[in-house]
C-alpha cells in the first residue's frame, strides 16, 4: 500500500511539474507577432514638407527685385502708400501689376511702380508727352495796345491772368495755397514731409493747383482722412486730416475748388496737414507756393 501512495505521489509530481513547464514555455516564449502589412501611406504633407513648400514658393516678381522702376513690398505697406511714396495712382500700379485684390500684397512682393514704357533708369524720366503748338502767320504782328495804355501794362495784365509756361510743361504748375491758417510746422523731409497749417474744425480746405482725385478715403496711418490729387506725371499734393471729404476718387478739381473740411482724424489737434511731392519725394510746399 505504501509502495502504491508512493508511486502514487511520483506520478502527480511529474504531472505537476509538467504542467508548470508548459506554462512557463507559453508565457515566457511565445512566438513574435509579425504584422507584414505595408504602412499606409499618408495623404497630407508632413510639416517639413509644408515648410519646405513655403520656403520654395517666393513671392510674385522677385526676379525684378532691385531694379530702377520696381519696388519690394516691406512690413506695413499698403499699394496706396507704396503710390504716394512713387508719385503714382494706386490704380494704375494695380493695373500695371495685375492685382485682382489691391489690398492682397505680401512682404517680398515686388511691384512695377513706373509705367511701362518707360525707362526709369534715367533720372527725371516720364512718359513722353507732346505739348500743342500754337501757329501763326509769319506777318502777323503784336496787337495794339488799348486806349490810354501802354503795350507793357497790356502784356502784364495778361501775364498776371494766365498760368505760368514753363518749358516741358509738368514743371509749370499755378500753385495756390490750400488752406489759410498759419503755418505751424514747417517742412521736414523725414519727420513732417509737409507743412501743418492751424485753423478752426469745418474750415475749407482747396485744391492747390488743377489736378484728378487719385485718392480720397482713410487707409492711410497717420494722415485720417486724406485726399491725393495728382496735377501731372511729376507732381502730387496731399490734404490730411480732414473731418469731411468733398470729392471722390478719379474726380477732376480746379485750383482753389474747396475738396474737403479740416479736421482732427488722426491728429491731436485741428489741422492740414500738406504735402507736395515731385515724383513720388517730399519737397518744402513753401518752396514753390506763393507769398503771402
Amino acid at each position: 500500500m505504501n509502495e502504491v501512495r508512493r508511486c502514487a505521489a511520483g506520478l502527480l509530481c511529474a504531472v505537476m511539474s509538467g504542467l508548470f513547464v508548459v506554462g512557463c514555455s507559453s508565457t515566457h516564449h511565445r512566438a513574435p507577432v509579425e504584422d507584414r502589412r505595408a504602412p499606409a501611406k499618408s495623404t497630407s504633407p508632413s510639416a517639413a514638407d509644408s515648410r519646405r513648400e513655403v520656403q520654395s514658393a517666393a513671392p510674385a516678381g522677385t526676379d525684378n527685385a532691385g531694379k530702377p522702376g520696381y519696388y519690394t513690398v516691406r512690413p506695413q505697406d499698403t499699394l496706396v502708400r507704396i503710390a504716394l511714396d512713387n508719385g503714382q495712382n494706386w490704380k494704375d500700379l494695380a493695373r500695371w501689376n495685375g492685382l485682382e485684390n489691391p489690398n492682397l500684397i505680401e512682404v517680398g512682393q515686388v511691384l512695377r511702380v513706373a509705367p511701362p514704357g518707360v525707362d526709369p533708369s534715367l533720372p527725371g524720366t516720364r512718359a513722353v508727352t507732346v505739348a500743342k503748338a500754337e501757329t501763326r502767320p509769319l506777318e502777323s504782328k503784336p496787337a495794339a495796345a488799348p486806349a490810354g495804355g501802354s503795350a507793357a501794362a497790356s502784356t502784364s495784365a495778361s501775364a498776371a491772368s494766365a498760368p505760368p509756361v514753363a518749358v516741358g510743361g509738368d514743371d509749370a504748375v499755378n500753385w495756390l495755397w490750400p488752406a489759410n491758417g498759419p503755418v505751424t510746422t514747417g517742412f521736414d523731409e523725414i519727420k513732417s514731409k509737409g507743412l501743418a497749417i492751424a485753423g478752426k474744425a469745418g474750415d475749407p480746405v482747396m485744391a492747390a493747383a488743377d489736378g484728378r482725385v487719385v485718392y480720397a478715403g482713410s487707409g492711410l496711418r497717420g494722415y485720417g482722412n486724406l485726399v491725393i490729387v495728382k496735377h501731372n506725371s511729376t507732381y502730387l499734393t496731399a490734404y490730411a486730416h480732414n473731418q469731411v471729404l468733398l470729392v471722390k476718387e478719379d474726380q477732376a478739381v480746379r485750383r482753389g475748388q474747396k475738396i474737403a473740411e479740416m479736421g482732427s482724424t488722426d491728429s491731436e489737434s485741428v489741422q492740414l496737414h500738406f504735402e507736395i511731392r515731385r515724383q513720388g519725394k517730399p519737397i518744402d510746399p513753401a518752396k514753390l507756393l506763393p507769398p503771402r
